[in-house]
């Protein structure tokens, strides 16, 4: 069976699935990185995420990189991973400036590194340069898990297949679908596409206008490993 039939199939079969799936709250929290990346968040906004993050346990908090020393002593003590995004949300830093980045990060308390890769690059055919930028931040984050965003708004078919290709032979632990700054964000058919040709070797994230219940159970169902959102808490509560 081509590819293409191969994910349009787990779509139908997540489709069908969907009014049958159980899933308990604190399962579903797990899933969550629960996120602000607006560039107007306050340190009053941002605390008042993290400690919904504390008091629902979601996966991890997910801010921009001049937030990780406050949410990391927030989350202190707990089992919430602090995450942090690199080359954001362009992915047009030069490598040197996201490997730099990343070791801040880290250095700061971050746990978890969402960066993007260099879309233009991937677009020339420039393969082993989108290679060495995602192993650069790899390398960086010194065995702290690293997501890599594609954007698959911006990609054919056949360059989302080859980016989360090039995460795998990179090392990098995720392969994600969006910013959620681009035209639009996750959509089961990337979530799927992603999950099969990444073939269980990295896990798969999936964010951007994910704001339901049925939205998240949708992209699990579909294959995703983990679930960005800003509506994290619209999401639990969606749970009949």
């Amino acid at each position: 069976m081509e590819l293409k039939s191969m994910v349009e199939k787990r779509v139908k079969e997540a489709e069908n699935r969907l009014k049958d799936f159980r899933i308990s709250r604190e399962k579903l929290a797990s899933y969550i990185d629960h996120t602000i990346l607006k560039p107007d968040a306050t340190e009053k906004i941002i605390e008042r995420v993290a400690r919904e993050a504390l008091e629902y346990g979601f996966k991890s908090v997910c801010v921009n990189p001049s937030r990780v020393v406050m949410v990391r002593e927030i989350l202190k003590d707990s089992n919430v991973e602090t995450c942090s995004v690199v080359g954001f949300p362009l992915g047009a830093h030069t490598t040197y400036m996201k490997a730099r980045e990343t070791e801040e990060a880290v250095k700061n308390g971050a746990t978890e590194i969402d960066m993007v890769i260099n879309i233009g690059w991937l677009k020339d055919g420039d393969y082993e340069r989108v290679k060495e930028d995602i192993k650069a931040v790899v390398d960086a984050a010194q065995g702290n898990v690293v997501k890599v965003i594609i954007e698959t708004c911006y990609l054919t078919f056949e360059e989302k297949v080859r980016a989360t290709e090039l995460v795998v032979d990179a090392g990098a632990h995720f392969v994600k679908t969006s910013t959620g700054f681009g035209t639009h964000g996750a959509t089961p058919f990337d979530v799927a596409l992603l999950s099969i040709v990444s073939d269980g070797k990295i896990k798969v994230k999936a964010a951007g206008g994910i704001r339901t219940y049925k939205d998240a159970a949708l992209m699990i169902l579909s294959g995703a490993d983990r679930i960005g959102a800003s509506r994290s808490i619209d999401i639990i509560k969606g749970i009949k």
